[in-house]
């Protein structure tokens, strides 16, 4: 079990929300704790691993926002939870970065489980799921990131890692830049395609050049596997 074995369900606090944070601290052995969604990141505590956004409460911008905060930390994955199906996931996954996938049909059983593997650096989601994104990953990559607004090589990179939800210093250990040279070329192409954030970078990149590959957690790049919750059952 990983060091880190506790949890945060980021919700509206409501006796819904509470039954359910309850529910899952009396069947496995982690802690969650709830968070807001106006939470900032300083709110989840040092124990924590698995971070649990419910998509029925919390905005598609806010969503982005936690995963833009948490981006840097390669010890925490975020999960989805109460997704209508398996089209709304895709939806999602082909610009959100989730590591996990639960559905509004879930049983809580299912959920505890699936949280459990998470904890222990797995991917939760169904194979089903993982063919349809390789599939549309597959027929974008032709035309993902062909040249547009003045963007160079270097710059459509970068923008891609951006799509990510890589930090800073991980888009230039992973291009064997500086720091420094990461944040000019960032500034250039919020320059040249007229954004202010990295969000609305992220957005233009998704509008414009098509869904970035989706963000695996650290672990499963150290050799873990993928577990599908359609194979639990």
């Amino acid at each position: 079990m990983n060091l880190r074995n506790g949890g945060a369900f980021v919700t509206e606090h409501n006796p819904q929300s509470v039954l359910f944070i309850d529910y899952i601290n009396n069947n496995i052995d982690c802690h969650v704790s709830l968070l807001s969604p106006s939470d900032h990141e300083a709110s989840i505590g040092d124990d924590v691993s698995v971070v649990l956004i419910d998509v029925d409460h919390v905005s598609e911008s806010c969503m982005q926002n936690w995963q833009e905060r948490l981006a840097g930390n390669d010890e925490i994955c975020v999960a989805a939870l109460n997704i209508r199906d398996e089209q709304h996931a895709a939806e999602l996954l082909s610009h959100m970065h989730f590591s996990g996938v639960f559905y509004r049909t879930d049983s809580l059983d299912m959920i505890c489980k699936g949280i459990g593997r998470l904890l222990e650096g797995h991917l939760w989601m169904s194979r089903s799921l993982m063919t349809r994104l390789i599939e549309l990953f597959r027929k974008q990559s032709f035309n993902s990131y062909r040249p547009a607004c003045g963007l160079t090589q270097r710059e459509l990179e970068i923008i891609g890692l951006l799509g990510s939800g890589a930090s800073n210093m991980q888009i230039a250990d992973r291009l064997f830049v500086s720091e420094h040279t990461v944040k000019s070329h960032l500034y250039n192409i919020f320059k040249k395609i007229d954004v202010h954030n990295r969000t609305q970078a992220v957005n233009w990149a998704r509008q414009n050049l098509g869904a970035p590959p989706p963000h695996f957690h650290s672990k499963l790049r150290r050799g873990e596997k993928i577990c599908g919750n359609d194979l639990a059952r």
